[in-house]
């Protein structure tokens, strides 16, 4: 497994998010036993990059973590955020990003996840009632007692960006980015850029609709939130099944799997970016994590690079108000 820097971060070519485990998706918080299999499995593969938050589940995705990372944690660099639950407030789905709610979130991350620091700390989304100053200058006071790492931000824009880095460097900007979403490209990852940020992808299989393994939605659970989600609905599921089929046309070439040629065109698009699949199956982490050997061609990368842009919100209205792209 490669290794890349985001800032001075040094963490593996591909993480792992853990979300999937707990909640979300079909079959979600079903089977720990495979989950900590999955966690091991990675540290085996040379994954040390794992992501996790304090809303997944809420809590049980954090102490998870815990128990699988028991006696291995100075082996992977640990990513967890705050801001979407409100501790003193209105509880879990409530943007808080207030200081003294970030020094409660802190103190419960650190005692779930077992550990006496947290090496990237992300806001989860921006907070508009908290100047983004306060916030970055709260998590400066986490860094320099020693609880925290490095500073993160999640699905922010170029301008807040700025500014929390002109007050604690910003380590790393995490935003849905793959084949299927590509906002990050006009006005986030240039800013990274000239401000020296990493750069880390989440969901880069489209949730699922990359890997081409979803052909309908009938297998969906009750409580999977793709069920809701724009682009696994009606015309829009129609035409990004489209899109999937050339992925699959490209991974064919290259005898890979459509998921390893969608990281892999990922990882070709700099060296200051770390893609988190998630997945709470060993098969699934031994196939995304042997995506750092696959080498398209600049034909084939010209050639997806190209898809047209899928159809459908990649959130739902209520979710997209949290957004800045």
């Amino acid at each position: 497994m490669h290794h890349i820097h985001l800032r001075d971060l040094e963490v593996s070519r591909i993480g792992l998010g853990a979300m999937g485990m707990s909640q979300g998706y079909t079959g979600a918080g079903t089977d720990e036993a495979e989950s900590i299999r999955t966690v091991h499995r990675a540290l085996e593969l040379g994954v040390t990059f794992i992501d996790t938050a304090e809303i997944y589940g809420p809590y049980t995705n954090e102490e998870l973590l815990g128990r699988a990372l028991k006696g291995h944690r100075d082996q992977v660099v640990l990513a967890t955020k705050f801001g979407l639950v409100s501790h003193g407030g209105d509880g879990p789905g409530t943007l808080d990003s207030s200081p003294a709610n970030i020094r409660t979130a802190v103190e419960g991350s650190l005692q779930r996840l077992g550990t006496d620091h947290i090496d990237l700390y992300y806001q989860h989304r921006v907070d508009p009632n908290v100047p983004i100053e306060d916030m970055a200058a709260a998590v400066g006071e986490l860094i320099a007692a020693g609880k925290v790492r490095a500073f993160g931000l999640s699905e922010a824009g170029p301008e807040t960006i700025r500014r929390a880095n002109a007050v604690t460097p910003v380590t790393a900007v995490q935003s849905e980015y793959s084949l299927f979403t590509r906002d990050p490209e006009a006005r986030v990852l240039p800013t990274l850029r000239e401000l020296g940020i990493g750069f880390v992808p989440f969901s880069p299989l489209g949730r699922g609709f990359l890997t081409g393994a979803i052909r309908s939605t009938d297998g969906f659970a009750e409580d999977d939130f793709r069920r809701d989600n724009p682009r696994f609905t009606g015309e829009n599921f129609q035409h990004n099944l489209r899109l999937a089929d050339e992925v699959k046309a490209v991974a064919d070439e290259v005898g890979a799997t459509p998921a390893q040629v969608a990281i892999a065109w990922l990882l070709a698009q700099g060296d200051d970016i770390a893609p988190i699949p998630g997945t709470k199956r060993v098969s699934r982490l031994e196939e995304n994590t042997a995506a750092d050997a696959v080498r398209l061609t600049p034909a084939q990368l010209d050639r997806l690079t190209s898809l047209p842009p899928a159809a459908g919100a990649t959130h739902t209205e209520a979710q997209l108000k949290m957004l800045e792209r």
